[in-house]
Order: C-alpha cells, then sequence, then structure tokens
C-alpha cells in the first residue's frame, strides 16, 4: 500500500483527483489518499442532485455541488470532515463489500479512541450515531471504496443544506438528520486538529497493515490529466445536475440495500424516456436497464420477457425480477 498526498481542498477538484487514480494508476499496487473538501454536497451517482439539495440554502451559502462514481446517498462535507479513499483490487466476484476493506479505517480508529462500528448497509457509528457513510464503485477488478469521517463539522449546516427523505430518517429510529449524526472529536484520545488526526489516522493504517508509509508521487502528466477531468466533468453542470426530462410515471420504494425510484415517459403504450434514481449500490451502470427500456411496450409480459436475462442485483442490490417489475408497473 502507499499514500498519495492531495492537500486541494476544491471538491470538484478532488473527485477528479480519486477517479483519475482509481482507474489509472498502477493496479499491483493498494492506495489510501485522506483529503478534505471546502463546503459541498457530494451526489450519489444515481440521484437526482435538484431532489438531494436545499437548493436556495446551498446557493445563498455558497456550497458546491459534485456528483461522484460510487453509489449510495449524498453526503455533506466541509474543512471539519475527513475523507478517505482506499483504492484496492477486487478478489473473487466483482460485488459491493463494505466488511473487510474498511478494516483498517476501523482498527485505525478505535487506537485513536473512537470505538466505531460497521452499522447497516455502509455507515460508520459511535454510540449508536452515524460520523461516516461510505460508498464504492467497481471497476475492471479495482475498488474505490471512499467515506466521510465527521471529525468537527457543522451539523447545523449539514441538516440544512440536504433534503433527506423521511422514509431514511425513519428507517434509522430517528426524527431527525442532526439527531442521528456526530462527531468524534470530542471522543478522541487527545485534543487534536483535523490536520494531526489526519496524520495520526494515515500513520494507524500503515501501521495495521504493517507497512511503513510510503508516498507515490504523481508526475506533471498525471496531474495534467487530473486537471483535464477536472475542468472538463467534475466542473460541469451537465455532470453534477444533469437533464432531467419529463415523465408521466413515477414509483419510488426502499429496499434494505437502498432506494429505487423509476420515472418513465409513457405514449401510446410505449416507453418513450426511462430515468431510474436511487441511493443502491451497483457494479454495473443503470444505464444500461434504462436503455433496454426503451422503445418497448409498457406490458407485464414483455418487460419480464425483456428483463429475465438481465442480472439485476448487479445493477442495484438484492432484488428480485418479480420486485423490480412490480416497481416499474405498480
Amino acid at each position: 500500500m502507499k499514500y498519495i498526498e492531495n492537500l486541494s481542498n476544491n471538491p470538484w477538484y478532488n473527485l477528479a483527483f480519486e477517479e483519475y487514480c482509481f482507474r489509472n494508476l498502477p493496479n499491483e499496487e493498494d492506495y489510501v489518499i485522506l483529503w478534505i473538501n471546502e463546503p459541498a454536497i457530494i451526489v450519489g451517482k444515481n440521484q437526482n442532485t435538484v431532489e438531494e439539495i436545499n437548493s436556495e440554502f446551498v446557493r445563498e451559502n455558497g456550497i458546491k455541488i459534485v456528483r461522484r462514481v460510487t453509489g449510495g446517498g449524498a453526503v455533506y462535507h466541509d474543512l471539519g470532515n475527513l475523507n478517505f479513499s482506499i483504492i484496492t483490487t477486487v478478489t473473487g466476484p466483482e460485488r459491493i463489500d463494505f466488511g473487510k476493506i474498511n478494516i483498517p479505517v476501523l482498527k485505525s480508529l478505535q487506537k485513536l479512541g473512537i470505538n466505531a462500528e460497521l452499522s447497516g448497509r455502509n455507515d460508520l457509528t459511535l454510540d449508536g450515531k452515524k460520523f461516516s457513510g461510505i460508498a464504492q464503485s467497481v471497476w475492471k477488478k479495482r475498488v474505490l471504496n471512499h467515506g466521510t469521517i465527521l471529525f468537527d463539522t457543522d451539523l447545523t449546516v449539514l441538516s440544512k443544506a440536504l433534503n433527506v427523505k423521511k422514509d431514511k430518517i425513519e428507517s434509522k429510529g430517528v426524527k431527525s438528520v442532526r439527531s442521528r449524526v456526530t462527531n468524534i472529536k470530542p471522543y478522541l484520545n487527545e485534543d487534536v486538529d483535523i490536520l494531526t488526526f489526519k496524520e495520526l489516522l494515515l500513520k494507524n493504517i500503515f501501521e495495521y497493515e504493517g507497512q511503513v508509509p510510503e508516498e507515490y508521487k504523481l508526475n506533471q502528466e498525471q496531474l495534467n490529466e487530473i486537471d483535464k477531468l477536472f475542468k472538463e466533468k467534475y466542473s460541469t453542470w451537465e455532470w453534477n445536475y444533469g437533464e432531467s426530462p419529463e415523465f408521466n410515471y413515477r414509483n419510488y420504494k426502499r429496499f434494505p440495500f437502498g432506494s429505487i425510484e423509476v420515472r418513465l415517459d409513457i405514449k401510446n403504450g410505449i416507453i418513450k424516456e426511462a430515468k431510474i434514481y436511487g441511493d443502491f449500490f451497483g457494479t454495473e451502470d443503470v444505464s444500461k436497464v434504462e436503455n433496454i427500456l426503451l422503445g418497448n411496450k409498457y406490458d407485464k409480459d414483455e418487460l419480464t420477457n425483456l428483463l429475465k436475462d438481465v442480472p439485476l442485483q448487479k445493477y442495484f442490490g438484492d432484488i428480485s425480477l418479480e420486485e423490480f417489475i412490480d416497481l416499474i408497473l405498480e
């Protein structure tokens, strides 16, 4: 394992930096990146941005919006939040698995006095409160696993900036976003600032792996490619918001693995437009499922036959064909 230094606080640049490393660095090595964003909302790959954020509050407070390449839900970052990225290789089938890959982070936090545990599908919690949300993407046998660590974040801003669906809050057994999250700074063994905490966490991760921290330094050509990705993708409206065509059918349901919302434009019994949103995790691009639906009859038998050989679990999680057809037709 090697670490990669990234001192930028620009969320658009930082997400470009992370994606470049994920897709382009030598795959015989694992990498860890610790990084901090200025105030921003990081939206999941499959989410409808405008419905996940409090647009007026975000605009008035200069909070940046950026979409990431992993699934899951929207999260708030500020200078009191530390992000970690682990890039490694899949062993066995390509699938989303938050267990083993996050053990070094858990153990490193415990060494600092944070008795954290992996809870639910993708949260790290302390005393029953969430301080970290984790997301993953799998691509060509490589895994990008990244997460937040609420160190000393302004939790009031967090609760005002995000629009969290009521059913998600209720599924946690709490009444508000603010009541289900916590910062970890008060729980640390010693009083340190976030930059010192960053250094300690990196040191502990490498100690857990039985290694001495070694840096992988990006060359100028690589940095130029990151800058190009930042300018041409991550700082664009098309990537961060994207088009949301009009639809005449909409259905939403929360499953144990996450939420799915299907929107269709149906004319004369034919599916003309299809868009699937949600905070689910998958190893395949959901646009492939959207494209399968286009131009076909809005009919149960036809759709069942169309989708019967599609591995839906790779796109969404543990969903059956019958459950997905019900979502489309209900």
